[in-house]
C-alpha cells in the first residue's frame, strides 16, 4: 500500500487537533479545581522564651459599648495579628471578643460557641488565681475550656462573669476613691490588686492550649495604651490596647519553663 504525502499530512493534522483538544480540556479542569489554602506558617516564636506584646489594639466604641464588635484574632505561635478570613483555620491561638472585645477564648473547631468552630484548631483556655511565675505545671486537660467569650470581667468588680483577667470598677470606688477620672476603669489582674476595703485580689494567669496543641501561659498586664500600672489607668486613657507577656512550651510538655 502506497502512503501519500496527503495522507501523512491529514494524519498529522488529526494528531495536532486531538492534542489541542486534550490540552484545552486539561486547562479547563485545572482552572475549575478549588485553590488550596496556603499552608499555615510554621511557628516563629521560640519555646521557653518570654515574649511581650504591647498595645495590641482591638475594635471598640465608647458611644455604643454593648454593641457586638468584630472579633480580633492573635497568633501566639507567630506573635502576629491574624485576619478575620482565617478564623476557621489554625492560624490563631487567642481570640478577643464580647464586651469591648475584652473576653478571651482559645481556638477550637469542635465547639459551636467558639470563634474557630468548623476549623481544625484544638485549642482551649483556662484561668488560674496564681501569679505568672508561680504557674510551673501544665494543668490537667480536663480543666481547659473550649467555649467562646469565656474569660473577661472578674466577680470582684462590677458586671463580673466568674474568675476574670480584669476587674471593672464602674463607680470608681471598688479600687479607688470615686473621683471622676477613676470611674469606668478596667484593672488587669496579672499582678493582683488591693481593693479600697482592704481585700487583696489574687493575681490571675491565663493558661492556653494553642490551636496546634502547644501550651502558653499568659500574664495580662494592661488594656490601656502605653499605660502599664494601675496608677496610670483613667477613664480617658486610650483603650483597648492590650499588653501582655507569655511563654510557649511544646505539645506534650508537663512544665512551663523560661530558659
Amino acid at each position: 500500500m502506497k502512503i501519500t504525502a496527503t495522507k501523512i499530512s491529514g494524519t498529522m493534522t488529526n494528531l495536532i487537533l486531538s492534542s489541542m483538544v486534550l490540552l484545552m480540556l486539561s486547562s479547563c479542569s485545572k482552572s475549575s479545581d478549588p485553590v488550596p489554602e496556603p499552608p499555615q506558617p510554621a511557628g516563629s516564636v521560640p519555646y521557653y522564651k518570654l515574649q511581650r506584646v504591647e498595645n495590641f489594639a482591638v475594635e471598640t466604641d465608647d458611644t455604643d459599648p454593648t454593641a457586638a464588635k468584630n472579633p480580633t484574632y492573635f497568633s501566639l505561635e507567630n506573635k502576629a495579628i491574624i485576619e478575620a478570613n482565617f478564623a476557621k483555620t489554625a492560624r490563631w491561638d487567642i481570640g478577643f471578643n464580647g464586651l469591648y472585645n475584652s473576653f478571651l477564648s482559645g481556638n477550637n473547631g469542635s465547639d459551636a460557641t467558639n470563634l474557630g468552630y468548623g476549623g481544625p484548631g484544638t485549642g482551649a483556655i483556662l484561668i488560674i488565681e496564681k501569679a505568672f511565675d508561680e504557674i510551673t505545671d501544665i494543668p490537667a486537660e480536663s480543666l481547659f475550656k473550649t467555649k467562646g467569650t469565656l474569660i473577661g470581667t472578674d466577680n470582684k468588680g462590677d458586671f463580673g462573669e466568674g474568675t476574670g483577667w480584669y476587674l471593672y470598677d464602674f463607680g470608681g470606688t471598688t479600687v479607688s476613691n470615686g473621683v471622676y477620672d477613676k470611674q469606668h476603669v478596667a484593672y488587669a489582674l496579672g499582678n493582683g490588686i488591693t481593693l479600697t476595703n482592704g481585700t487583696k485580689v489574687l493575681p490571675r494567669t491565663i493558661v492556653l492550649r494553642t490551636a496546634a496543641g502547644n501550651y502558653a501561659k499568659i500574664k495580662m498586664i494592661s488594656c490601656y495604651q502605653n499605660a502599664f500600672t494601675p496608677d496610670t489607668w483613667f477613664r480617658t486613657t486610650p483603650h483597648m490596647f492590650f499588653t501582655f507577656e507569655y511563654v510557649l512550651v511544646p505539645k506534650g510538655s508537663t512544665k512551663f519553663e523560661i530558659k
